[in-house]
């Protein structure tokens, strides 16, 4: 009979998944800085970059706690968002709602960071494993401020920058809500008062 998985396993394994999310993001970061044309978003970019580096570092600590190698397993979410943010970038790279799309790509990765070190500092300190939880919680906190300042940016420039336009007609991809291709739209000017 196989041996029941406790909140330990729980803990490792998604110990492995923050590893991997938190290396494939470090990648990501040089290329959405020199895709960012807003200098102070750029510098955002640079400057999580630098963090991240540090976060590896404390998982590196907690797996060291736990006795176990510091080894990351492919998450697919993690996949998924960076797959999402290559595809901003070569669909609007040149565009002047590059910064905007940047910007949404990378919260999108950050809130998935979020909930995840939010989970494993809680179960560390239900594990009884303060020392881990408190380098948890530095990371959540550091992940906590770049949320902030994505959104300061936004909402300063990088959304307004990006304009009002007319929409494109290149949604060929695109998907109703059964999960069939969209039906086209009536063209013409809408009656709205």
């Amino acid at each position: 009979m196989a041996k029941e998985k406790t909140l330990n396993d729980l803990f490792l394994e998604t110990m492995k998944d923050v590893y991997y999310a938190e290396k494939q993001g470090s990648r990501m970061m040089p290329k959405m800085a020199k895709a960012a044309k807003n200098p102070e978003l750029r510098q955002a970019f640079e400057r999580h970059r630098e963090e991240s580096e540090g976060q590896v570092e404390r998982l590196e600590q907690v797996f060291e706690m736990l006795g176990k190698p510091a080894r990351g397993k492919p998450c697919e979410s993690m996949q998924g968002l960076v797959e999402e943010m290559k595809e901003v970038m070569d669909d609007f790279g040149q565009s002047s709602a590059a910064d905007a799309g940047l910007i949404a790509s990378a919260q999108a990765i950050e809130h998935y960071e979020i909930a995840r070190y939010g989970t494993l500092k809680t179960w560390a300190a239900q594990l009884g494993m303060d020392d881990a939880a408190k380098l948890l919680d530095e990371t959540l906190q550091e992940e906590k401020r770049t949320d902030e300042i994505l959104s300061r940016i936004a909402e300063g420039a990088a959304n307004e920058d990006a304009g009002q336009g007319e929409l494109s007609d290149d949604d060929d991809d695109a998907e109703d809500e059964s999960g069939g291709p969209a039906k086209e739209k009536p063209k013409g000017k809408s009656k709205a008062k």
